[in-house]
């Protein structure tokens, strides 16, 4: 007989209420399969503002006399169509909302009192779990992590980490606001949220099994790697997931043709690709020249490799290539860009100014070949989307893109995509010509469009593998 969890399910980022990278999707897709499981969960969040719920209900919760008045509310999302959507509890400090979650939007520069906010925000969330007091209370990155701080009896605690690039790094001063064991939270002279939770969570998630071993290395831990390597067999790795119903090209109302690996016609895959490609050249007031169309849909941050992008610049021409480049993020990378396309008009075009939906699916779908040159990379969304759609991926081996891509020229009978040599401009070089010849061989290409777009890479067996990793942590706690 199969129980019933109750999860408390805390986040900064959930879609559509707050999406900034792709924990605000990758969070969205797992609650949403894991109540298709049976999962009985509750998700909060911080209020940024602008949020109407139906149903409202509030209720101020017990939280330390610093955070301020703080209520929960607690209602239905209102769904695209006006109907009463899935419930969510809004964390609301009066006075405190933002229009993004970490970041002035105007500037790009992080707000000044993002550990007032989140560490605050963690204290509601323990008042949460102690009014409601669900079988599981999952923690995800830093901004939820201050939880175990304020939870003298707490439940099984399971934490993901999406990113080990972000930690919450803050004063020592904040070591005497948090109520319960603060040591936890002492990292060499300042406080840190998620080493907290890394000592005190039951189980520890990583969002992809390479990030999971990448995690514990000098290299890639962040200086988390001692930690995370005493948590022993506590650390597990899981793939992230794409929501398949949303990113499918076969049922996709955002691209101009819907298509599939095997249309009716025999050939509708590469009729409905062209229809993208043709809408993103008209986009970028490009004619079709016939060359290879890359695909950029990305943060435009240190991370992503935007500079070993943007390397390619001086090969366009000879590889008669261009790039269609949606993405926003710091204002040097974002200038940087911009300048780039100003100086190529003829190959580099980018959309900067904010995140466009329907030309991120229009990109996926008229893409020849997808570019992610991360510096690492814990899962990655957007090359699944990207196979999904037919678009051949290019990544760097490092993180979930090592789990996802198959190196067509080490494996010819498996491969799906490249990964660059080297983790630098040169690697990405390399790896578009290896990648545009792959493309040449019209057999060649379709073979890896076919095991990319038939891959599973839905949140089923990943949100049952989340199930399994709640029942563990219950298990150790009766």
């Amino acid at each position: 007989m199969t129980t019933t969890r109750t999860i408390l399910f805390a986040t900064a980022e959930m879609a559509p209420v707050a999406r900034v990278g792709g924990m605000g999707l990758a969070t969205a897709g797992l609650v949403k399969e894991l109540r298709a499981q049976g999962a009985d969960v509750t998700v909060v969040m911080p209020d940024y503002g602008g949020v109407e719920l139906l149903d409202e209900t509030s209720i101020a919760l017990d939280v330390p006399d610093w955070c301020g008045p703080t209520r929960a509310r607690r209602g239905r999302l209102l769904g695209a169509d006006g109907a009463a959507g899935d419930e969510i509890v809004l964390i609301d400090r009066i006075g405190l909302a933002r229009p993004h979650p970490y970041v002035d939007p105007t500037t790009g520069v992080a707000w000044p009192d993002n550990d007032w906010r989140f560490i605050g925000f963690g204290a509601a969330v323990a008042a949460l779990a102690r009014a409601v007091e669900p079988d599981v209370l999952h923690l995800n990155d830093w901004h939820t992590a201050a939880a175990v701080g304020f939870l003298p009896d707490p439940p099984p605690i399971v934490l993901t980490i999406h990113t080990l690039g972000y930690q919450g790094v803050t004063s020592a001063d904040w070591l005497q606001r948090f109520e319960v064991e603060p040591w936890r939270f002492v990292w060499y002279d300042v406080a840190n949220p998620l080493v907290g939770a890394i000592r005190a969570a039951d189980r520890i998630i990583a969002v992809s099994p390479n990030y999971a071993t990448e995690i514990l290395t000098e290299e890639q831990g962040m200086g988390m790697h001692a930690e995370l390597a005493a948590r022993g067999d506590a650390v597990v790795g899981i793939l992230n997931g794409i929501d398949t119903d949303e990113w499918n090209p076969a049922v996709d109302e955002l691209i101009p043709r819907r298509y599939a690996v095997d249309g009716e016609s025999g050939d509708d895959l590469d009729q409905g690709r062209l229809a993208a490609r043709t809408a993103i050249l008209e986009r970028a007031g490009w004619d079709d020249h016939g060359g290879p169309l890359l695909g950029v849909v990305t943060r435009l941050v240190d991370q992503k490799g935007v500079d070993r992008i943007l390397g390619l610049a001086p090969y366009l021409e000879a590889m008669n290539a261009r790039i269609a480049i949606l993405g926003s993020g710091t204002p040097e990378l974002t200038d940087w860009v911009r300048a780039e396309a100003a100086t190529r008009p003829d190959r580099i075009w980018a959309e900067t100014s904010s995140y466009d939906e329907p030309l991120a699916h229009l990109i996926f779908a008229g893409a020849d070949l997808f570019l992610i040159p991360s510096r690492f990379e814990p899962c990655g969304l957007a090359q699944m989307q990207a196979m999904a759609y037919g678009a051949i991926p290019i990544g760097t081996p490092v993180g979930g893109l090592v789990d996802t891509i198959i190196d067509i020229d080490d494996d010819a009978r498996n491969g799906t995509g490249l990964l660059c040599r080297t983790a630098d401009t040169a690697g990405l070089v390399d790896a578009v010509h290896r990648g545009i010849r792959a493309l040449r061989v019209s057999s060649r290409r379709r073979a890896m469009q076919r095991r990319g777009m038939t891959t599973d890479w839905s949140w089923a067996a990943p949100a049952g593998r989340h199930l399994e990793v709640y029942e563990a942590a219950v298990s150790e706690n009766l």
